[in-house]
């Protein structure tokens, strides 16, 4: 498929735009400095401010890039956009091979979660948990020109409703959660070596319904080429112990941004 000059260039744009912002997110970027450098993923502030500045464009062209996905991947494509070589066989052949069964996706705000969660849905239904926008104007956009496919988006806000896991598991679908993100109640585990109080939702859900678990990331390699990584998936049952079942998911997204480091949302405030 031949691309037009604002779908194969649209990264790019996103990312130059961001790089001019940059000088002046003075406190962005004290953050992101100091959780590499806390984090060890960079030996020195230099090394980690380079990271900084990289993650940070790189988030704007990949949302940038995310809006034209649906206009560039189908259902006769879809599979050319990810790269799976070097990934985990059985973890591609849950995600994308197996539709009958429904499964969970740990992410992180790492690599292309946006583009990602589109794609995959043309291998299964989707349902993912985000952040809902308070602008209707905008939340209408984004459902009927970006998440084109069988996508569900839940506000986070409400939970997991029994409607919502009736659904997920009629449909056989993919629950997509990221863990990354502070949980004012959630367990204090460890995520780069520090203290990170961390939702136990996943690991819970895994632990009560029996479902297997794909760890991971879909980072960016090209203009709409993915690649999955995060190793085998993951299955827990009702003997596990949940602090214990959810410190194995921090380290695997721990181990897929450490591996990718300029593609992870270092701005945002993990650690508190």
């Amino acid at each position: 498929m031949k691309l037009s000059f604002f779908q194969r260039h649209a990264y790019g744009m996103g990312a130059f735009f961001a790089s001019l912002l940059w000088p002046f997110m003075r406190r962005r970027r004290r953050l992101s400095i100091d959780n590499i450098v806390k984090g060890k993923v960079a030996t020195d502030e230099k090394a980690a401010a380079k990271i900084a500045k990289e993650a940070w464009c790189h988030i704007a062209g990949h949302i940038a890039e995310a809006l034209f996905v649906p206009q560039v991947v189908n259902a006769g494509n879809w599979r050319g956009h990810f790269d799976v070589e070097g990934a985990s066989p059985e973890a591609v052949k849950l995600l994308l091979d197996t539709p009958g069964t429904p499964i969970l996706i740990v992410s992180a705000h790492h690599g292309a979660w946006e583009a990602a969660t589109n794609i995959i849905s043309f291998a299964r239904p989707m349902i993912a948990i985000a952040r809902t926008l308070n602008n209707k104007f905008a939340a209408n956009w984004m459902k009927k020109h970006h998440f084109r496919g069988p996508v569900t988006i839940i506000d986070k806000n409400h939970g997991f409703t029994p409607a919502i896991i009736k659904q997920w598991k009629e449909e056989k679908a993919a629950m997509t959660i990221l863990m990354d993100q502070h949980a004012s109640k959630g367990l204090p585990l460890k995520f780069f070596g520090r203290d990170a109080k961390t939702f136990t939702t996943a690991a819970k859900m895994a632990i009560r319904h029996g479902v297997p678990i794909v760890v991971g990331s879909f980072v960016r390699l090209s203009p709409y080429k993915y690649k999955l990584v995060g190793g085998d998936p993951l299955v827990f049952g009702p003997g596990d112990d949940l602090a214990e079942a959810t410190q194995k998911l921090n380290d695997r997204l721990e181990a897929a941004i450490r591996a990718y480091p300029g593609q992870y949302l270092w701005a945002h405030r993990r650690w508190r």
